[in-house]
């Protein structure tokens, strides 16, 4: 089987950041999937679980509630990694062009007082969330991608090249 892109890029090299993923076209439009890293890697904690569900719920309620991004939202959900989220959005947009819209959705949990959809009528796992350490982890990310908004290495997917051996065989440590 071929490797995914998302399984291309150097993981021991990431970090936190705004990164393309993939970009897709369907019909005349253009899908751009979002690699929205929240840690480092392989080098940080990933966020707890609890956590990451809050920071899923309380990020895509305002995503999906932006006067000027709401109609180009289409799926805001964690990496199984728990180290970032993906964000899949309508157009072509580069990476930085959304940095402000991430900035103010992870700005915004510092004001949240309750999880949106956190009930079991509307949450497969209601039970588990928490709203403390997702402020932290949002705080921290926020302050991040202040720090760093004129750092383009926040907006570029460090890659490295394979070494493929004559019959196919790529090495991973190169």
């Amino acid at each position: 089987m071929d490797l995914i892109p998302s399984f291309s890029v150097d993981h021991n090299k990431i970090i936190p950041g705004i990164f393309i993923s993939r970009q897709d076209q369907v019909g005349d439009n253009v899908i751009t999937t979002y690699d929205v890293r929240v840690t480092r890697p392989n080098k940080e904690p990933a966020v707890d679980v609890a956590a990451m569900h809050t920071l899923e719920h309380i990020v895509a309620t305002y995503l999906r509630n932006d006067p000027d991004w709401k109609d180009e939202v289409i799926y805001w959900g964690p990496m199984g990694c728990l180290t970032g989220f993906y964000l899949i959005l309508k157009g072509g947009r580069a990476p930085k062009e959304i940095h402000d819209l991430l900035l103010r959705a992870f700005k915004s949990v510092a004001d949240s007082t309750e999880v949106p959809g956190s009930n079991e009528e509307n949450c497969g796992n209601y039970l588990m969330h928490n709203l403390w350490l997702a402020k932290w982890h949002a705080e921290r990310f926020a302050k991040y991608l202040e720090d760093n908004a004129d750092n383009q290495a926040i907006f570029e997917y460090p890659k490295t090249d394979r070494l493929v051996t004559d019959d196919g065989r790529q090495f991973f440590d190169s």
